[in-house]
């Protein structure tokens, strides 16, 4: 179903000078299947018929070991990218007039920022000290083929003008002292569950999933706004603007930007006898890449790495980091012909929310992410596990959640901050009386190298009844394994409840989290208590998981390891 826009015009904006451009980013996806699913909503593989983590046509290895039977008939996918804040910066240098200027609003298109139903929405980001506040940036990537030039790049013609797929998710975290910037990107075939959306054009009320569902389903879901809704029911993390692409023109801007320079420490060719790959040929070391070949590095999987989607987005990651030190240094994009054909492409394939739905807005933007050095920039992939059929992934648990935590209380992921006393978590929401709060007590003791507690959970839930939450029960049905013990909660309206249990035990509120995984106040008593009637709360550790590993902005050393399965001579 194709999907209409608004359009409009914004105010008359000052006319910036060649060179004042900020920060970019681009991305790419490979092709790959449709399946149906019982809920009518469609999922996708890779186009070589394999599972998101280079896995066997089947979701086990490339060998099909842990596979399945019986998938439904293959369809082409065209690849996913995005490039949508190279396109902000675009628009703040591309300018010949007021009337250019109207032209360019017109071309842009406008969406609801959160069709989510209320509850599942994060609390807005609260300003620090000094009165700024962070911005948090959904980057959406589109797999739209709503148009002849998208086709004509990604082929799929069975399936031209469906509903698109949101396969590359980015969530950029701009400090409020703009300082640092943090990006998370969130693998295409990530489990979770999306919550109600109601298209704002159709009034059509998308009921929340019923089962765990790829992430990438949610643009299909009443549009961007649904994506939005998604991300801050998963995080708890307010978004403050989304801005989404689909891949038309952007040969046109790499072309424009006069190729960016990748690496690679073999030569390599992605290719394979049965004609997948993405066609990337290159020799050994550094080659600035644009137009096709540009397309072929970001949508490159077999090849880099382990020929994971992990190993691609790490080559999409330093595809962005050298696209940045280019922009702050090329010359070439004075070039006043140049910008405004590449600011016609950019914004005619540019969707952002109505908070964004001007090139004025969009270049005030542009002139806060260009505060942030690139020695500051650094960008991860959420920490992820497979699931347990081998075939998707699923955010791994307490390293994802760290993640989400450092985002909401502004804390760099490169631990480069200087030390801060982070405040408390208050709620809006008053406690209800210690006896009326039901409380839910499961066992997460287990490690990998220890077996669970025996009836920890029973222990812990007397305790609490022993300290006046009578209601408190264990669920013997559930064993976990948490490191550390934490509080979860499913909606706003019982965030008061989990930070008042959270005081009687001693905890840190930075260990009670909003999670659609629960249906009430939950604790979850971790490893790290084990035995005893007192819980001895860890200090709080603000650095990044081991997991999320980093890519920063200022590494010109960065090259990709070729599989050599894919090299030449």
């Amino acid at each position: 179903m194709a999907r209409s826009s608004v359009r409009g015009e914004g105010a008359r904006p000052r006319v910036p000078q060649a060179g004042e451009l900020g920060w970019d980013d681009s991305m790419y996806d490979e092709g790959g299947e449709s399946v149906r699913t019982a809920d009518g909503v469609s999922t996708r593989t890779d186009g070589d018929g394999t599972g998101p983590q280079g896995q066997g046509p089947h979701g086990g290895d490339d060998d099909g070991r842990h596979g399945t039977t019986g998938r439904p008939r293959r369809r082409r996918r065209i690849l996913r990218w995005s490039a949508m804040v190279l396109s902000v910066l675009i628009l703040g240098t591309a300018g010949a007039g007021y009337l250019y200027y109207r032209h360019l609003n017109n071309n842009l298109k406008r969406e609801d920022l959160n069709i989510g139903d209320a509850k599942d929405r994060a609390a807005k980001t609260k300003p620090n000290a000094a009165g700024q506040t962070p911005l948090n940036i959904l980057l959406i990537g589109s797999d739209a083929r709503n148009s002849t030039e998208n086709q004509k790049l990604g082929g799929a013609k069975d399936t031209f003008d469906t509903p698109a797929r949101a396969d590359v998710q980015m969530l950029l975290h701009l400090s409020a002292d703009r300082t640092n910037m943090s990006v998370v990107s969130m693998p295409r075939d990530t489990l979770l569950q999306i919550p109600n959306c109601t298209d704002p054009e159709t009034g059509k009320t998308y009921a929340a999933s019923s089962s765990l569902t790829m992430t990438n389903d949610s643009l299909g879901r009443g549009g961007p706004g649904c994506t939005v809704a998604t991300w801050e029911k998963l995080t708890d993390i307010h978004i403050d603007h989304f801005i989404m692409v689909d891949f038309a023109g952007v040969v046109s801007m790499a072309d424009a930007i006069g190729g960016v320079p990748v690496c690679v420490d073999a030569n390599i060719y992605s290719h394979t006898s049965t004609g997948h790959g993405s066609g990337l040929k290159l020799e050994k070391g550094t080659t600035s890449v644009k137009g096709k070949q540009a397309l072929q590095w970001l949508r490159t999987r077999y090849g880099f790495e382990d020929g994971s989607d992990i190993g691609r987005t790490k080559a999409q990651h330093q595809y962005m980091n050298s696209m940045v030190r280019q922009l702050r240094e090329n010359a070439t994009l004075s070039n006043p012909g140049k910008l405004r054909g590449l600011a016609e492409t950019a914004t005619s394939a540019l969707t952002v929310d109505q908070g964004l739905g001007s090139v004025t807005k969009l270049y005030d933007l542009s002139k806060e992410l260009k505060k942030v050095p690139t020695k500051r920039i650094a960008m991860t992939t959420m920490p992820w596990v497979y699931s347990s059929d081998g075939n998707r992934v699923l955010p791994k648990p307490t390293d994802a959640d760290k993640v989400w935590r450092l985002l909401r209380e502004d804390i760099a992921l490169d631990g480069k901050d200087k030390k801060k006393k982070t405040a408390e978590k208050t709620s809006s929401d008053p406690a209800a009386a210690d006896d009326k709060i039901a409380v839910q007590v499961q066992n997460g003791t287990r490690t990998s190298t220890l077996a669970p507690v025996p009836g920890r959970a029973s222990a812990v839930s007397e305790l609490l009844v022993g300290e006046g939450f009578t209601q408190a029960k264990a669920d013997p049905s559930t064993v976990t394994t948490e490191a550390t013990t934490v509080i979860r909660y499913p909606s706003a309206d019982l965030e008061g409840d989990a930070l008042r249990l959270a005081k009687a035990l001693g905890m840190s509120t930075h260990a009670v989290e909003k999670s659609a995984d629960v249906s009430g106040v939950t604790l979850v008593v971790g490893a790290d208590w084990r035995d005893g009637t007192t819980y001895k709360a860890p200090e709080d550790d603000d650095s990044a998981p081991e997991s999320a590993k980093l890519d920063k902005g200022s590494d010109t050393k960065a090259c990709m390891h070729v599989n050599p399965d894919y090299t030449w001579s």
